[in-house]
């Protein structure tokens, strides 16, 4: 294979080449074809992650413990708030709107007389405002923004209801050995938590 150090001594050899030989005319097209080929096959192939690299992610949604990436991306850049349409709304919570509010199995939340910052129509779609319902609900939210991730707490009503049974809710956690221990383990005994926190 013959080495070449730039393309001024290429197309000078390229052309003697011609001169004497139609065959290395055909072999050249040949070759080119087939790397005209090869670099469309590389371009189709890494385009899409090139594509979608300057791109925003789906957000991802963390509710009730499970994560649910969304099919769409809110139309309101501008919004601080998480707009989902509504099949994502239940996909990734369960909650249906309904004509009596916005519903999950028993539980029905109606919606304030205002049901535009709520609900609103942009497109094709319909948006609801899921952040804004957490915040309606008293059910915490965070957003970390550089990963599209937002995570939702547990509602309030199941926040509260160990304050009506008194009922420490079950954990387990491992002690200074290792080695592993639940709460339940010690129901029916007295038992003193110590808690800390860095914040």
């Amino acid at each position: 294979m013959l080495k070449f150090a730039c393309l001024k001594e290429i197309v000078a050899a390229a052309d003697t080449c011609y001169r004497q030989s139609n065959r290395f005319t055909e072999i050249l097209q040949t070759r080119f074809q087939r790397s005209a080929l090869v670099l469309s096959a590389l371009a189709a192939f890494f385009c899409p992650v090139a594509c979608r690299a300057d791109v925003a992610p789906l957000p991802t949604v963390i509710f009730d413990g499970h994560a649910t990436e969304l099919t769409a991306a809110s139309p309101f850049q501008d919004s601080p708030d998480l707009w989902v349409t509504l099949a994502d709304l239940t996909r990734a919570t369960g909650y249906e709107v309904k004509p009596q509010g916005v519903c999950r199995k028993e539980l029905c939340v109606p919606l304030p007389k205002n049901k535009s910052d709520y609900i609103t129509k942009h497109g094709s779609n319909t948006w609801f405002n899921l952040s804004g319902f957490a915040r309606l609900t008293h059910q915490a939210a965070a957003h970390d923004a550089m990963r599209g991730a937002w995570y939702f707490g547990p509602r309030a009503d199941i926040q509260n209801s160990y304050l009506s049974s008194l009922s420490a809710p079950n954990f387990t956690l491992p002690d200074m050995n290792g080695m592993m221990h639940s709460l339940s383990d010690f129901r029916g005994k007295k038992v003193l938590l110590v808690t800390w926190a860095s914040w």
